[in-house]
């Protein structure tokens, strides 16, 4: 939820280098990966750190002083509500003037570090008495930002701070004060009685409504073994349990068609209960927007964005639509004599929905012919961290250093704490990278705000402290966490969002960092990922895990070679997913069922046919979290393909592009206009045209297929 004052939810191993040398055991360990010497900050991610004797101070979670045990959440929570109280009276005992806020930004501040770092113990800690604890202190202050943004007070003095022309505020500071007002006035703080209560129902209504598609859309299927004629090659893909199989996902790399259509159809099957609840959710966010005065939720939810309107968004998606079906056509020729081949059927006329990741898959495999453990070798975690140091200190002036943790500061003990150091400027802020999968850990791989950064009342500046969350494999016995190309790019991705929270200086942290609008927000994180599948960077640092040989330039040439490859398909599937996130969300009633919308669209905008007696609408879980944005992913792919294109394709490692892109983009956060922003680095104002052909141009990089 974005209101007044949200909590936007969205251990140094050894300094030593460690030298691994063949076939000479380390003591303590039983079979020894071989490599050439690697850097202190590869050996911190190569390795888990044994347990060492400490010297710092002990401390609690994220080295807050109160969370040394389950019940310092109790402490904090109390803490924060304190402080809050404090500060409103302060602010509703103060005239209108600028000095407004940043009071405003100070009690944001102090709600959002305890709110943001309590959502996420609740997501990530293994401890499942401390994640209750911290839901509780989240709920707690989330409830008390709920009463504070129907507070008249608040918003009347703020209201008439902007309303007076005798301030001279700057730029970031209106707009954040404007940020602040519209986030009061999208609370219903400005309707009567009445309405305001009709809205205050709606929205907790809403609450539970998502709660509950959420949950369904990511729930597995439980179907007899008996729907299955081939039960034994079923149970080699989905676990058993008696004699049921639970499927968990409706795309299966198998060989037997007849498998797959079956394994599609059978998670796909629409349910009443779920489809209900997704009407439910889409009926009471219309309510939402009529009482607070739009035509459509997506109206209320675009206010503010790049894009601006729904009608802006729909545009683009349908130009980008009629863009893609010349090239979504060639692909789906391409895979259909791929099927034809590999069935020995001439008959054989489409691709069908099962079909699609299948034979994807083994085109690529068949041109760029690596597989996953042939490149992964090359990609041990520790080496791929020393890549992202090598590239941020080369555009940033910036390196990453692993830093051993006090006792009692990080919820996993393979967890890595760094600190993100300038050249010059120094200590820039800390991230805290948990990076390997294990049991009650949220699956997505993300990135969470713990604090923002923002100018404090004595002049210092309060550092930025970020988390990242990613499921990688945990190290072997005789072997390093070693990453698949896609586990690399999403490393690249997360920490393209975690350098926007380093290197934003902002006076506010209502604004600082990835605290932006949504189709900007993605912009660094997606640009970042254009790094990642360029063979110039994989050359300086992708290295085998036993020999330390580097990676050899033709696989880097043909594994980047895949990244576009059958694209127009995949992005034709998020342009339909996009429009049926805008139509869901658009006017009330809709024009049928949303099967009977999906089915029509896709029959519209894509190549790949529905699937009759299909729902996949009822597990696309992003209609809850993204509603009315999702089609953000492809506007910021856009974006940051003619930013790449543009500034950096040239020289991945330029340091006056680097710098231009960091005072010109990242530093503002979301205190500056962004349209403005991507202007100012493109010198150029884009239009809905210019977009979509960013799309084209990217499609056309190192694709074999134009």
């Amino acid at each position: 939820m974005r209101t007044l004052l949200s909590a936007r939810f969205t251990s140094q191993s050894r300094h030593l280098a460690l030298q691994w040398r063949r076939n000479i055991p380390i003591p303590g360990r039983q079979a020894k990966f071989t490599v050439t010497t690697w850097t202190p900050l590869a050996t911190a991610f190569n390795s888990p750190h044994p347990k060492q004797d400490r010297y710092l101070e002990p401390t609690g979670l994220f080295g807050v002083e109160e969370l040394t045990s389950t019940s310092g959440f109790s402490v904090l929570k109390n803490r924060t509500l304190s402080e809050g109280v404090t500060i409103v009276d302060e602010i509703l005992q103060s005239s209108p003037t600028p000095r407004l806020v940043a009071l405003f930004d100070k009690l944001s501040n102090t709600l959002c570090v305890a709110a943001d770092l309590a959502e996420f113990v609740r997501l990530t800690h293994p401890d499942h008495q401390v994640r209750g604890a911290a839901e509780d202190t989240s709920r707690a202050i989330s409830g008390y930002v709920e009463e504070l943004n129907t507070t008249p007070g608040l918003y009347n003095v703020l209201g008439k701070l902007l309303s007076s022309d005798k301030h001279q505020m700057n730029e970031e500071t209106r707009r954040v004060a404007e940020l602040f007002l519209f986030d009061f006035e999208k609370s219903g703080i400005h309707l009567d009685a009445e309405k305001r209560r009709h809205f205050v129902e709606l929205q907790e209504a809403l609450l539970v409504i998502g709660t509950q598609f959420s949950q369904m859309t990511s729930s597995p299927v439980c179907v007899p073994l008996s729907h299955f004629p081939m039960a034994d090659e079923v149970a080699h893909f989905y676990p058993v349990s008696g004699d049921h199989v639970i499927i968990d996902s409706a795309f299966l790399d198998s060989n037997n068609e007849e498998l797959r259509k079956l394994i599609y159809m059978a998670c796909l099957k629409p349910e009443k209960s779920q489809l209900q609840i997704l009407d439910l959710l889409l009926t009471a966010r219309h309510q939402v927007a009529q009482v607070v005065n739009f035509p459509s939720y997506s109206h209320h939810a675009l206010m503010g964005t790049m894009a601006k309107t729904p009608e802006n968004v729909m545009d683009f998606l349908t130009q980008a639509a009629n863009m893609l079906r010349g090239p979504a056509e060639r692909e789906m020729q391409i895979l259909t004599s791929l099927k034809k081949d590999t069935t020995q059927n001439p008959t054989v006329k489409y691709i069908e929905p099962w079909d699609l990741h299948y034979y994807s898959g083994l085109a690529r495999y068949q041109s760029v012919k690596m597989n996953r453990s042939t490149t992964s070798a090359y990609f041990p975690l520790g080496a791929c961290m020393d890549g992202l140091d090598m590239l941020f200190k080369d555009l940033f002036g910036i390196s990453l250093q692993a830093q051993e943790p006090a006792e009692g500061e990080l919820w996993s003990s393979d967890v890595q704490k760094l600190r993100v150091v300038h050249e010059t400027e120094g200590l820039l802020g800390y991230i805290y990278c948990d990076f390997f999968s294990r049991e009650e850990k949220l699956p997505q791989d993300s990135h969470f705000t713990i604090r923002g950064g923002r100018v404090l009342d004595d002049g210092s500046y309060q550092l930025p402290v970020a988390a990242i969350v990613c499921n990688f494999p945990s190290p072997g016995v005789s072997s390093p966490p070693l990453l698949t190309h896609n586990m690399v790019e999403n490393l690249f991705h997360e920490m393209g969002h975690a350098m926007h929270s380093m290197l934003a200086r902002t006076q506010y942290q209502h604004v600082t960092g990835t605290r932006c609008v949504t189709d900007f927000a993605e912009v660094p994180s997606v640009l970042m990922e254009y790094f990642a599948w360029d063979p110039r960077v994989l050359l300086r640092f992708a290295r085998h895990y036993k020999t330390g040989q580097s990676l050899p330039e033709e696989f880097a040439q043909r594994l980047c070679q895949g990244r576009t490859m059958f694209g127009a398909l995949e992005m034709q599937r998020q342009v339909l997913y996009a429009m049926i996130d805008q139509i869901y969300h658009g006017r009330h009633p809709l024009d049928g069922s949303t099967t009977d919308i999906l089915a029509y669209v896709q029959s519209q905008h894509t190549v790949i046919p529905h699937a009759p007696g299909t729902a996949w609408q009822q597990r696309f879980s992003h209609l809850n979290g993204y509603g009315a944005k999702y089609y953000s992913y492809l506007w910021s792919r856009a974006v940051a393909s003619r930013v790449w294109h543009q500034c950096f394709a040239k020289d991945p490692f330029s340091r006056e592009i680097g710098e231009r892109y960091r005072h010109t983009m990242l530093a503002y956060g979301g205190g500056r206009e962004p349209n403005r922003l991507v202007e100012d680095m493109l010198e150029k104002k884009l239009t809905t045209s210019d977009l979509v052909q960013s799309l084209l141009d990217d499609l056309k990089a190192s694709n074999p297929f134009y």
